[in-house]
């Protein structure tokens, strides 16, 4: 005998789902209040809610997808949670009705979405808190691992709609910088490569084994105007490790830059400290790196805008590394 099943009914609509002083239950007015507490009845429908929101807000990123299932996943034995992520799912819908009232308003469409996409990460990130037992508890947001971190950035990578202006690493060599080391770099940028010079000994004997006397002698901190010039040593050693300057071997190809330099009190200093002495030519560059960096965030709109002076790039040959005593 075969079974014939009737037609499925919305689980909200069940008169049992109702507080017996919900408003509407017997006031004529039409209007249902909705029992949290027996969210977790309808959860088979509420699951497919949650996966039709999850096929078309993906672009979100996968992190959100992962915590909005991972919430359900607990709304299925949880009442509480189940009761938060209503609320939510209530405020994800208020937000695209805003979207359309906007757009409908005139507002431009590029406009309203990004306040959309704000208003949907910020539901996402700040999720309600759970209730439970009339305490509030704060949820805690799980993090994603670092395969998916990854995964996240090779699906960025098929975004064709995607624009990214700056490398994400800018914000945080910002934090490591000093403020003369900003004047470094912006005098790298304007100014171009500097000169260096290591005083060696040099005399019959250095021909034979040449002491370092003074390595990495230069005017970077007078010229970049450093408040404290004494310590560019260290800033070059910080901006090497940032990754955005690298020093040369080579040397510069007007003269004129070491005769300047060669004529300095310290680098006079140290030839006179020896019997002996001679004077190795090298240079400082901004690396590719560095010279994105001064464009996009220590250099004005109209500087880096304009041509710039040349940088070098690292060949095999050179020394990447900045020069020890």
């Amino acid at each position: 005998m075969a079974l014939v099943r009737g037609p499925e009914r919305d689980p909200w609509d069940d008169p049992a789902l109702l507080d017996d002083g919900a408003v509407g239950a017997g006031d004529g007015t039409g209007a249902v209040e909705r029992r949290p507490d027996a969210v977790v009845d309808t959860l088979p429908g509420l699951a497919r809610v949650a996966a039709g929101a999850a096929w078309h807000t993906a672009d979100w990123s996968a992190r959100t997808s992962i915590r909005s299932w991972a919430r359900v996943a607990r709304a299925l034995t949880d009442g509480d949670e189940a009761a938060a992520l209503v609320r939510d799912a209530g405020r994800a819908a208020d937000v695209v009705s805003a979207l359309a009232r906007a757009v409908s308003d005139g507002r431009p469409v590029a406009d309203a979405l990004v306040e959309a996409g704000r208003s949907l990460g910020s539901i996402a990130e700040h999720p309600s808190e759970a209730v439970v037992d009339g305490q509030v508890v704060h949820e805690r947001v799980r993090q994603p691992s670092l395969r998916e971190r990854g995964q996240d950035l090779l699906e960025a990578s098929r975004d064709v709609w995607r624009q990214d202006v700056s490398h994400p690493a800018y914000e945080r060599i910002l934090d490591d910088l000093a403020p003369d080391e900003a004047r470094v770099l912006v005098l790298l940028a304007e100014k171009g490569p500097q000169p260096s010079v290591d005083v060696r000994t040099g005399g019959p004997i250095g021909m034979v084994s040449s002491q370092l006397v003074a390595p990495g002698l230069t005017m970077i901190g007078a010229r970049a105007g450093a408040r404290y010039p004494e310590k560019v040593p260290s800033y070059l050693n910080n901006l090497f490790r940032l990754g955005l300057v690298w020093f040369s071997t080579e040397s510069l190809k007007d003269p004129m830059e070491y005769q300047v330099l060669e004529a300095q009190p310290d680098v006079l200093a140290a030839m006179h400290s020896v019997t002996f002495a001679k004077v190795v030519r090298r240079s400082i560059h901004l690396t590719p790196f560095g010279e994105d960096f001064c464009r996009l965030v220590l250099l004005p709109e109209e500087v880096a805008e304009a041509p710039l002076p040349e940088h070098a790039t690292p060949n095999d040959g050179d020394a990447l590394e900045p020069p020890r005593a």
